[in-house]
């Protein structure tokens, strides 16, 4: 039941910040819920490979290189996901701070709620 609740909370980090972003479109709230799955499911899996590989760079850059590893997370999923679109690599670093910051804010106020 609570993942479902951080599933539901994650989707809707993602149509608030496309909302807030216009280079970055989601075309309703089935489309946020599976990229919140699939943002999930290449977290999960993919992300530490590319942190273990990329160690060394992220060591040098004080972890903000990992900023560039959830960018490239998000236009894998972008590129899987029809409903989702992101404009090009930048926009996806802009998107993914403006992502991590709204998620932050809700994650904290849902759980302050409950």
């Amino acid at each position: 039941m609570k993942l479902i609740g951080k599933l539901l909370i994650y989707s809707l980090a993602i149509v608030l910040s496309a909302k807030i972003y216009p280079k970055v479109q989601v075309d309703g709230y089935g489309t946020a819920i599976l990229a919140a799955i699939l943002l999930t499911i290449a977290s999960v899996t993919i992300k530490p490979i590319l942190t273990l590989l990329t160690l060394p760079i992220t060591v040098i850059t004080l972890g903000l290189f990992l900023v560039v590893i959830n960018a490239i997370i998000l236009l894998m999923v972008s590129a899987l996901l029809d409903g989702f679109q992101i404009g090009g690599f930048w926009n996806a670093v802009l998107y993914s701070i403006l992502l991590a910051i709204i998620h932050a804010i809700l994650e904290w106020l849902f759980e302050a709620l409950f």
